[in-house]
């Protein structure tokens, strides 16, 4: 047993095993002493909440990732929630796998493939864990904000150009302070956005915020440029 779990062949499922255990020792022993790691490590990452509707991510758009990200549940389940669960199934996906074709080959895959595969096969299990956390989790419903309210709010964008037909990511701060990545493109048709620019959004369609240049500046929260 220990051969297997130890073989060279799968010492990344057995680091991934080893963090999360060690992630959940921290876990107790900050709370234990007031402040667990799951509360640092979201306080380390103040962007993570993402508002978006990613059924169908153009995969052409720079912002991919952030499409990505909200598919995985970011901003919906605590960040220190997702990484537990991919690194346990990672680390679980991975022996299987690894059990599986020893016990009809003899032998293992070669370390880096069986890596890539339990890598991809883990994302479906992050979401599908992720949504049923989502469930679970307390909400602070004081703070739940309806996407509704970003219109009048100052956004910068913060990745590729957006035209009309051709969304880019802008991020913005809600007024409890909490910041959302959300699909902008202009309102206009002769008008365009590039990363930095500061925006004014005007109206909502599902997840996509149409939006005219902010030429004043004095809606733009401060934060938003950090």
């Amino acid at each position: 047993m220990f051969e297997f779990i130890f073989a060279p062949e799968n010492l990344p499922f057995s680091v991934a095993i080893a963090l999360m255990l060690l992630m959940a020792i921290f876990e107790v022993v900050g709370l234990m002493l007031g402040a667990g790691l799951s509360q640092v490590m979201d306080s380390l990452l103040p962007d993570i909440d993402i508002e978006l509707d990613v059924d169908a991510p153009d995969i052409e758009s720079p912002s991919v990732f952030v499409a990505l990200l909200g598919w995985l549940r970011v901003g919906q389940v605590p960040a220190y929630a997702l990484l537990v669960v991919f690194l346990t199934s990672y680390g679980m996906i991975g022996y299987a796998v690894q059990g599986a074709v020893f016990k009809v080959f003899g032998m293992f895959l070669p370390t880096f493939i069986a890596g890539i595969g339990a890598f991809f096969l883990s994302l479906p299990m992050v979401r599908l864990f992720g949504g049923a956390l989502a469930k679970i989790i307390p909400k602070d419903e004081t703070y739940a904000v309806s996407e509704d309210k970003f219109i009048g709010r100052a956004a910068v964008i913060t990745l590729g150009k957006a035209v009309v037909g051709k969304p880019a990511s802008g991020r913005l701060k809600d007024h409890y302070g909490t910041t959302h990545y959300v699909m902008v493109e202009p309102d206009q048709e002769d008008e365009e956005f590039v990363q930095g620019d500061s925006v004014i959004l005007v109206s909502r369609n599902g997840p996509l915020f149409k939006a005219i240049h902010n030429t004043k500046g004095v809606l733009v929260d401060e934060e938003l440029n950090n």
